[in-house]
């Protein structure tokens, strides 16, 4: 974890809106997928930003979820699925909404993990997300 282990949060985790697990999600799947690029050796900034893109869209994060939901325990779908199912109030115009309605239950899943402090699974995860990505790429 990031330091935050002084602080607590006014809920626990698994009694947190789903979209605020998003919120930190979102965060933390984004500095996963930087460092991956940079350890990929990419370090051109418009390229870095392309190419994050990738892995961040609401497409994208739809698409690892079809490749790595088996992976997932009965308890961890569980949250991706409340994820899936919160009412975000608006979604992108250029997204297809069930698209960003998985994204968003993949988010939460990873702030989940990240908030109950689970970092041996989020890399675990995050790991073969990247990796099943890549391969989507060599297709």
């Amino acid at each position: 974890m990031i330091g935050m282990t002084d602080q607590r949060l006014p809920k626990k985790p698994r009694e947190m809106n789903p979209l605020l697990l998003a919120y930190i999600g979102d965060a933390v799947y984004e500095l996963y997928v930087r460092y991956h690029l940079l350890a990929r050796g990419i370090v051109r900034p418009d390229e870095l930003q392309r190419r994050a893109i990738a892995y961040v869209s609401a497409s994208a994060q739809a698409e690892a979820v079809r490749r790595t939901e088996e992976m997932l325990t009965e308890a961890e779908r569980d949250i991706l699925r409340r994820g899936r199912n919160a009412k975000p109030g608006s979604t992108p115009r250029r997204t297809a909404p069930a698209d960003y309605r998985i994204s968003t239950g993949l988010e939460a899943l990873v702030g989940y993990w990240y908030l109950t402090g689970q970092s041996e699974r989020l890399h675990q995860m995050m790991l073969a997300i990247l990796h099943r990505m890549e391969e989507g790429e060599d297709r």
